[in-house]
């Protein structure tokens, strides 16, 4: 795999609007990346449906011979050929045209390049939207190769909000003002990848009384959801003084980054490979602080899995992040000092 090393930008690049010279009904700039890369005629009916409350729209469903599902924070929305949001068995349902032509889009007509990705189960696009892909599996030796007879795509829209990690920060970061190093856990869809993107960026700029200096920040962005590149441009501002490894395996991408950009702090999204562990120890030998997420429902659940197990074994970890739905994603349900095993009750 190629890695492509850019400098984030204080001011990242957007795309030309897809909707600028159409007389529809707008979707949020957002929504747009995602809108070009369907089929005609899901184009069609997202652009018409002025139903729907995109701001809480999360991911788009999209099933061979099901019906077009749009799920919200709280709700689901079955969609007609129309645009109008309908009863499940009025829906429009998917056609196996429908799902192929959008997988061609969002591959630029080329699923062999996009074969590396396929075989991980998801394609990642401008923006740090996510597309789940399932399908039949091609095996080698007991391993995925690659996926064919695509039948379903989920795409899970990627949100940028700030303002939570000013509210955490002060609970992270050690009386000198360097950071503990810190987990994220959260289930799906829990927003651990948006509130990491917010520390990120609000330990980069600073924050007057919370972070008084800003540090210097090296992102590896393995599945290019953190900064969500696009030809070189970050679509998200992660900060003035971060540096962004897009599409790099952590574990080489941690190291390399040391090396090369002399980093305060290291950012990973959803470690969980064994190889993560060792790059992970590297990084606080040579006196990193390490910013990262995983997938758990607590922190017994992550003890659980092997890779998590053996960091927590190792006492990596000082700071423990617990997220959930309960109030909607990015819900902060505690936080942990993992040297006293105490909940620091939120203010």
């Amino acid at each position: 795999m190629s890695l492509h090393y850019s400098l984030v930008l204080s001011q990242p690049k957007k795309e030309p609007g897809l909707l600028d010279h159409l007389n529809v009904i707008p979707v949020p700039d957002r929504i747009e990346v995602i809108v070009k890369r369907l089929c005609d005629s899901l184009r069609e009916i997202v652009m018409s449906a002025k139903e729907v409350p995109w701001a809480e729209i999360e991911e788009i469903r999209i099933r061979v011979s099901k019906p077009l599902l749009l799920r919200g924070k709280d709700q689901e929305y079955f969609l007609d050929s129309l645009g109008k949001t309908v009863a499940q068995d009025k829906a429009y349902k998917i056609k196996k045209e429908d799902v192929m032509q959008t997988l061609e889009r969002m591959t630029q007509s080329s699923l062999y390049a996009a074969e590396e990705e396929l075989k991980q189960g998801f394609l990642t696009l401008p923006g740090g939207h996510r597309v789940g892909v399932t399908g039949e599996a091609v095996l080698k030796n007991g391993f995925i190769q690659n996926l064919k007879h695509i039948s379903s795509l989920n795409i899970r829209l990627a949100l940028d909000i700030s303002g939570q990690a000013k509210m955490i920060l002060p609970y992270l970061k050690r009386p000198d003002g360097s950071l503990y190093h810190t987990l994220i856990l959260s289930p799906p869809r829990a927003g651990k990848t948006t509130l990491l993107r917010d520390l990120i960026r609000c330990l980069s700029e600073g924050v007057p009384g919370v972070a008084a200096s800003g540090k210097t920040i090296g992102v590896v962005d393995e599945r290019g959801e953190i900064a969500g590149m696009w030809q070189g441009y970050p679509t998200y501002d992660l900060g003035c003084r971060t540096d962004v490894l897009d599409g790099c395996p952590k574990a080489s991408g941690m190291s390399m980054l040391i090396r090369s950009m002399s980093p305060q702090v290291i950012a990973v999204d959803e470690l969980g490979h064994p190889q993560d562990v060792e790059a992970v120890l590297d990084a606080l030998r040579s006196g990193v602080s390490v910013l990262s997420t995983a997938h758990a429902e607590n922190g017994d659940d992550a003890k659980a899995r092997p890779v998590l197990k053996a960091l927590f074994e190792k006492s990596v970890f000082e700071r423990l992040v617990l997220l959930s739905r309960r109030r909607g994603p990015g819900t902060v349900e505690s936080i942990f000092d993992l040297r006293t095993n105490t909940d620091l009750k939120l203010n």
